[in-house]
């Protein structure tokens, strides 16, 4: 088969990017579609607040619109940032992975919690939801308070990852979403520490990917 999934960094910073690529080999298959992990080379080191994450909507249209030859694309940040504008330039399935994540979460049980990557971003993660309709599944964020460099490579962010994900159980998650890209290489581990399901929302943006790509043969 020769369709791609094209997975888009929308942050500069190639370790996320390289921990994305990392965390899809499973979902390759001989015969089966190429999942393609590329970096936005315009986009900031980090998405870090609502300005970065306003800043990519228009590289990321672009670079859609230039990667014409993809059967589906996924925007590997958090925050779904130019989801609307990506969309819009392309009639192929355009992803986002906290859509993705929520969803996949909601699948699994009745209530999910999110692992935030700093307290600023709750509020847009927040609005995104509202936007789904879906808050009142939402059991509670909480924040490592690190940068996106640090989830990618940081020694101590699994620590951290144990310590708000027992928040977040004791606040009634019964799944939790992993609410950064860069997270991804922790899923697994957190998993079996915390016996509840975790969600890496990239993996579930592109299940779904594949799903969609499948389908139309």
């Amino acid at each position: 088969m020769s369709a791609t999934i094209l997975v888009i960094n929308p942050n500069s910073n190639q370790a996320v990017t390289d921990g994305l690529d990392a965390a899809l080999h499973g979902f390759r298959h001989p015969g089966g579609p190429k999942i393609e992990c590329v970096t936005l080379a315009e986009g900031p080191f980090g998405i870090e607040s609502q300005l970065d994450s306003d800043a990519v909507a228009l590289p990321l249209a672009r670079l859609v619109q230039a990667r014409d030859d993809a059967s589906a694309y996924i925007l590997a940040c958090y925050s779904d940032p130019g989801l609307d504008a990506c969309r819009s330039v392309t009639r192929k399935p355009v992803f986002g992975i906290q859509e993705a994540g929520a969803l996949s979460a909601m699948a699994r049980a009745d209530r999910f919690g999110v692992v935030a990557i700093s307290d600023r971003s709750i509020l847009r993660h927040r609005l995104h939801l509202r936007r789904m309709g879906v808050l009142d599944r939402l059991a509670g964020e909480r924040a490592l308070n690190i940068s996106v460099d640090e989830s990618a490579r940081g020694e101590g962010t699994f620590a951290r990852l144990l310590d708000i994900g027992a928040l977040l159980i004791g606040d009634g998650a019964e799944a939790l979403v992993l609410g950064c890209a860069g997270l991804a290489r922790h899923r697994a581990p957190l998993q079996a520490r915390l016996g509840v399901p975790v969600i890496d929302p990239t993996q579930a943006a592109v299940a779904m990917a594949l799903g969609a790509v499948l389908a139309d043969g």
